[in-house]
């Protein structure tokens, strides 16, 4: 019996189209979708670190993002990130987008939702390509359409009483 692998073909970060053989040692059949969510729990690094490790990468970029306690020249004492219930299907989207895009071996996002302190991890994202240069290019696109396309607000409240909706 001959065992049938389907063709993934995408659009390359240059333009041109990619496929498995652009990409030696790439199993058509494995998703480098390894983990999504967004969560009222604190974000683990290491989870997301140990999601994206494959051996024919030779380049991981990782993005977090924490809660400053600054904001336009004011103080920030915490804040809440709340969501549409659409935005895990969203990060999904953006997700397929870059994997398409880029010769991602494995790909983790994950987004806290709920109240932030100063200092708490509020997005943590990551990526495993055959090289660096794909890598940081891959998570970086995937953090600004994270940050533009998905529905996600933020509520910050101010040291001196204020408080702001961002993104909403």
């Amino acid at each position: 019996m001959t065992a049938v692998f389907p063709v993934i073909l995408g659009l390359r970060h240059d333009g041109g189209m990619a496929s498995i053989s652009d990409h030696p040692g790439e199993q058509a059949a494995q998703d480098p979708i390894k983990l999504l969510a967004i969560r009222e729990t604190a974000l683990s690094l290491d989870e997301v670190f140990r999601a994206v490790g494959d051996d024919a990468a030779g380049g991981t970029a990782l993005f977090v993002g924490t809660v400053r306690n600054h904001d336009g020249g004011a103080d920030v004492d915490e804040l809440g990130y709340s969501c549409h219930p659409s935005a895990e299907a969203e990060m999904r989207r953006i997700a397929e987008k870059v994997v398409a895009e880029y010769p991602v071996r494995a790909l983790a996002a994950v987004h806290r939702v709920g109240e932030l302190r100063v200092g708490d991890l509020a997005v943590a994202v990551a990526v495993s390509c055959p090289h660096r240069g794909e890598a940081f290019e891959a998570c970086r696109k995937l953090i600004d359409d994270l940050k533009h396309e998905v529905p996600i607000w933020k509520h910050q409240k101010f040291s001196d009483g204020t408080n702001e909706w961002v993104g909403a």
